[in-house]
């Protein structure tokens, strides 16, 4: 990943960091306050998960590794921009930028696959009700999940070199909050096609294919869910997925124009980076609110937690 020092910075500046000095009063008691409600939310969601013997099925076991990669996402960049507004620094070392990158996309693709996975789940549950613990039995969830874990990673690993392969001419300077392929490739001096092509031929495993499995598994589950007689049964059907349907929706409209439309845009990087901090922010804080407000079986774990606490 390394690239001649002729061309390789030995730092990067954030200039969107820069350009909001006026907001840092309104903008780290936010960034603060955002991360510190992810990190007790999701935390929340596993600790619940694994405490509580009626949440140890593979819907909460899917449920409790995204809010795990949320957490580790969220990590991955919201510490870095808070301890900047803090210092008043808005550098990072080159060899760190690499590592951010690696890991944010690394995170942000197990995600991508997880989202798919767990549509999947929730067509076998409604679809094939009886067969659900045999077709996903525990073997199969954390083959599922590895699998994600695997392909991302492999995934990275490729975008993290070539884009890093690519000359910057001593350009160190990056329209944005965090290390990620679209401000990097912007201020690269060299032929950026290869990273564009990449980007579309790991679109169908990476972005298109999760993406077409959530819309086939919905299809297929309204489809059945309409032809059911009972309107209880109709209503749980529904809640049990519009949970995970409204995290889809946050979480890929974001990524679909910040990875597949931006790239092939000609437009500035000014308006990406207020969808990138809605990505990265407030998409991880709500995920938690949006699964134990819309969901029975979390909220009623959670009163018997804390009831358990309370009589101990």
């Amino acid at each position: 990943m390394d690239v001649s020092n002729e061309t390789a910075p030995s730092e990067f500046i954030f200039l969107a960091i820069s350009n909001l000095n006026e907001w840092h009063f309104l903008l780290l008691p936010f960034m603060l306050i955002t991360y510190l409600f992810t990190l007790m939310g999701n935390l929340l969601i596993i600790f619940l998960i694994s405490l509580e013997p009626s949440l140890h099925t593979p819907m909460y076991f899917f449920l409790s590794n995204l809010s795990l990669l949320d957490i580790c996402q969220t990590t991955t960049t919201i510490p870095q921009i808070i301890a900047y507004l803090i210092s008043g620094r808005n550098n990072i070392s080159y060899k760190r930028c690499k590592m951010q990158l690696f890991f944010f996309l690394s995170f942000l693709g197990t995600e991508t696959l997880l989202l798919a996975v767990m549509a999947y789940d929730r067509y076998v549950a409604i679809c094939n009700p009886l067969r659900y613990y045999v077709i996903m039995n525990q073997k199969i969830c954390a083959r599922l999940v590895s699998a994600s874990w695997i392909t991302s990673s492999l995934n990275a690993t490729l975008h993290t070199l070539l884009t890093f392969k690519l000359p910057l001419c001593g350009i160190n300077v990056i329209n944005y909050f965090y290390c990620d392929i679209p401000p990097l490739v912007a201020i690269s001096c060299g032929d950026t096609s290869s990273n564009i092509i990449a980007i579309m031929a790991v679109s169908p495993v990476m972005g298109f294919g999760p993406v077409l499995c959530i819309i086939i598994s919905y299809i297929h589950i309204i489809w059945r869910v309409l032809k059911m007689n009972s309107s209880a049964v109709m209503k749980k059907a529904f809640s049990t997925c519009a949970s995970h349907l409204t995290v889809v929706l946050l979480f890929f409209g974001s990524c679909i124009f910040i990875y597949i439309i931006r790239p092939i845009s000609s437009h500035s990087l000014n308006n990406d980076v207020m969808i990138a901090l809605f990505n990265n922010i407030l998409s991880p804080m709500l995920n938690p609110l949006i699964y134990t407000l819309r969901n029975k079986d979390v909220k009623e774990a959670l009163q018997k937690v804390m009831m358990k606490k309370l009589t101990s």
